[in-house]
Order: C-alpha cells, then structure tokens, then sequence
C-alpha cells in the first residue's frame, strides 16, 4: 500500500529558498544604508565645492590667512575682490558668489527693501567706529564755519556719518536724526558747516578739497590716513549700533548649508585672522560672535524701518 499524501508537502529545495532570502536582506540592507548616507551627507558640510567669498579689500593680508585655515578646515575659498559696496550683494543675489563679507545690517536692509531680496546675515564679523579725518585740521573745534565737509552717498553710511557729525556739534539734525537721515535731515539754519555728499570710495580723495570728510575704514589706510588720524567717531560699543554690526551675508536658501557655519566659524576662530582684522583697523575693531537669530531679528525690524521709510 503507499503511503498518504501529505496535507503540506515539505519544500524540495528549502537550501535554494534560504539564500534567496538572504540575498534579498543583504540587497534590503544596502538600500538602507545608502539612504541613510545619502541623508547624512545633505546635513554636512559640502568640502567639495570652491566658496566663493566677494570682499571689499582684498589685499588686506588677513584674507590669505582666512584661505589658509578654511583649507585646513577642509574647505576650499575663493576671495573676489570688489571695489565699492555697489557690487558683491547683487553678486551673491544672482549666484555669481556663494557669500559676501562687506557690510553691516543696516546697508543689507537697504539694498534687500530696495532690490527686493532676501540676502540675510550668517554671522558676525565685527563692528567699526566710523571715523571724520582732515587734512587741514586736527580738532573739530578748528573747523570754520560754512566750511564744507563731505560724506558717502550710500543711505546707510550718510546717516551713520550725519549722526557722527552731529555728535561733533558741527550739524544739527532734524528730530535728533534716525539711521535713515540724509541731507534734507540737515537743519542748515543750525548748523556750522555744509554737508556734501561723494561715492564713499572717494571721501578721502576729497580731503585736499573739503573742510573735513567721513571716510569708511575700508578706505582709510588706502588713503594714506591712519585711524589715529581721526577727528571724530562714533562708539561702536553702544548696545544701539546693533544695526552697524559688519556681518557675512548669503542667499536665504543657502543660510542653514553647514558649510556656511563653518566659514564663519573659521574667520572668528583663527587667531591669525582676527588679528589681521585688528591691525588693518588699527585696532579700532570691536570683534564679535553675534548669535545669528540676534542678526536675522535685527535685519528684519532695519528692514521693516527702512520700508516705512520709502
């Protein structure tokens, strides 16, 4: 008689099956951790990629300092000199460069509301007094009055230099004067001097031509000045020269790259660099490690205001 059927017949080949499925964990397995890598690799730094960094004086040797510890980093820099404030934001706003390191909060809210942009700040660098320099006199008192005395063109920079003129006692601004004060600001009835307004790349060119003229640091060594030579400035370490504080700016959509955090980190972390910072300014720099919200927050009110104010 044969035996009966069984209800569940044994597989034939269960040594076969058994490789197959382990040949399909393994495959499973590999896709997961690709996953899992790829995701890691889009929270990291990008070392692959050449930054490129627009600057306003290049040739100040501390920037050489920055390249070479942003190699030891592991990141490559390209620094694009420029020679006016006109140029490295729309730079950056088409692509052209990843970051630029020229400007203060108040100057970036300007070009953002009047461009409309979203450039936004990604770290502190440092604050700056803003200085008057003179060929013909050295103290402000000397000044005669009606004699003309120059500042820039550029919005941010001609209120900053009409408030440091005030604070001379050589003008009198209308309302004390706000961070959007321009030359009709000027009560001219008040005042001791006139006010004209130049490219801020050439008020220091015009010293042999004006009384007196507010000259950006980035200008002044290039000038034949030293920071000493200064007449009068402002106080960079007010808690209200906030919106003054020189920042590292790039695209929105490239705020968060890691990479971004590290280029900054790299410039207020290496001595070398800071130092540079410091004897450019003839150590008139206050530097800085803003917490960035603290930078974004005061960029959005500087923005809000200068809205208001168009």
């Amino acid at each position: 008689m044969s035996e009966p059927t069984p209800v569940i017949e044994a597989p034939k080949r269960r040594g076969r099956l058994v490789a197959i499925i382990v040949a399909l964990a393994v495959v499973v397995a590999a896709v997961v951790i690709f996953l899992a890598t790829r995701g890691g690799a889009d929270e990291s730094a990008d070392d692959s990629k050449t930054w490129r960094i627009g600057v306003v004086g290049a040739s100040d040797p501390y920037w050489a300092e920055y390249e070479k510890a942003a190699k030891k980093a592991g990141l490559d820099v390209d620094i694009v000199d420029f020679t006016d404030y006109a140029q490295p934001n729309p730079a950056v706003a088409e692509g052209d460069l990843d970051l630029n390191q020229f400007q203060h909060i108040v100057y970036l809210a300007d070009y953002n509301v009047s461009n409309d942009q979203d450039l936004v700040p990604v770290g502190a660098t440092a604050i700056y007094p803003l200085g008057l320099y003179s060929k013909k006199y050295t103290d402000v008192a000397d000044i005669p009055d009606d004699a003309t005395v120059a500042v820039p063109n550029d919005a941010s920079n001609q209120a900053r230099g009409l408030l440091v003129l005030q604070s001379a006692g050589l003008i009198e601004l209308k309302d004390g004067g706000t961070i959007f004060s321009d030359l009709a600001d000027v009560d001219t009835s008040a005042s001791r001097v006139k006010v004209t307004a130049l490219d801020a790349n050439v008020t220091a060119t015009s010293l042999d031509d004006v009384a007196a003229a507010i000259v950006n640091n980035d200008f002044v060594e290039k000038a034949g000045l030293t920071f000493s030579d200064a007449i009068a400035q402002d106080d960079p370490s007010d808690p209200n020269a906030l919106p003054y504080v020189n920042v590292f700016a790039a695209r929105a959509d490239e705020a968060d790259d890691p990479s971004v955090k590290k280029l900054v980190e790299v410039y207020q972390d290496t001595k070398a660099v800071t130092d540079g910072v410091q004897e450019v300014s003839g150590d008139t720099a206050v530097l800085l490690k803003t917490p960035v919200d603290q930078l974004v927050a005061a960029l959005k009110k500087t923005e809000q205001q200068t809205a208001d104010q168009k």
